[in-house]
């Protein structure tokens, strides 16, 4: 049993102000590193006591470069973005979890609510229903029949992950007061909650559903600024313009992560 984790930085335990998180550079900032290392190595246990026979596992926030490979757990084997889609397109992964999630843009209580780019990006919808990275992650998932089966994250963030996928397992680390501040559930309980989450969640690989949306794909994004959406038009060649802040692409199949994403 092959399991893939995608981490975030956001929803990570530990983590109460956005300064931990953008600040890179500061003691702040390498705290909210290490506790990231810390919750992705008590998912890796968790899916190891649950059976898996490898972990692989993707740094996902802002490009990578968050994590710290010493403090990477032993068992756990680090991928590539480019490697990462080879072995779900290759039914290498039978199911994948996220670690440090957030809620999408325009969450009430989201601990750093936002949608790819929290300067640019608005409102995000496929087939007309506002998404945010979760849905984004499970789509690109379902695409090659891989379930979403776990997610930690701040409340807002597991809220959201259920109304996406039914019944998924997921560990909640803290709470979002207002976008910019959180009140932190106990660090110890927070690293117990995902291990238990994450093992807990290897017996329902079978039962959760990928999530797919109907194809061909209705992706709109609206941006902030119409300048913003100029610049979206002038890289994205298969996509349209509908109005001033607005673009929209249609995807008929999903090959790769970025055909859900507008470049």
């Amino acid at each position: 049993m092959n399991i893939l984790i995608i981490t975030d930085l956001e929803g990570i335990s530990g983590i109460d102000s956005v300064e931990m998180v953008s600040d890179v550079g500061t003691p702040k900032h390498r705290f909210a590193c290490e506790r990231l290392m810390l919750d992705l190595n008590a998912a890796v246990e968790g899916a190891i006591d649950g059976g898996a026979d490898n972990v692989y596992v993707v740094d996902g926030h802002g490009g990578g470069g968050n994590f710290i490979s010493e403090m990477l757990h032993p068992k756990a084997i680090q991928l590539k973005s480019a490697l990462r889609n080879e072995k779900m397109k290759n039914n290498k992964i039978n199911a994948i979890m996220v670690i440090g999630a957030h809620a999408m843009a325009g969450t009430i209580n989201g601990f750093y609510d936002h949608t790819q780019d929290s300067r640019a990006w608005y409102n995000y919808t496929v087939n007309g229903r506002k998404c945010g990275e979760l849905a984004q992650t499970a789509i690109f998932a379902g695409a090659f029949d891989i379930p979403l089966i776990m997610v930690s994250g701040d409340e807002a963030a597991c809220v959201e992950a259920k109304a996406f996928v039914s019944g998924v397992e997921c560990a909640l680390v803290k709470y979002g007061i207002g976008r910019n501040k959180a009140r932190l559930v106990d660090l110890d309980k927070s690293l117990e909650e995902i291990k238990n989450s994450a093992r807990n969640s290897m017996k329902l690989i079978d039962s959760i559903k990928p999530f797919k949306p109907l194809l061909p794909l209705n992706i709109e994004l609206t941006l902030y600024r119409t300048d913003m959406c100029d610049k979206i038009v002038e890289k994205c060649a298969n996509c349209e313009r509908i109005d001033a802040r607005t673009v929209r692409k249609t995807v008929s199949k999903i090959e790769n992560y970025m055909d859900l994403l507008f470049v």
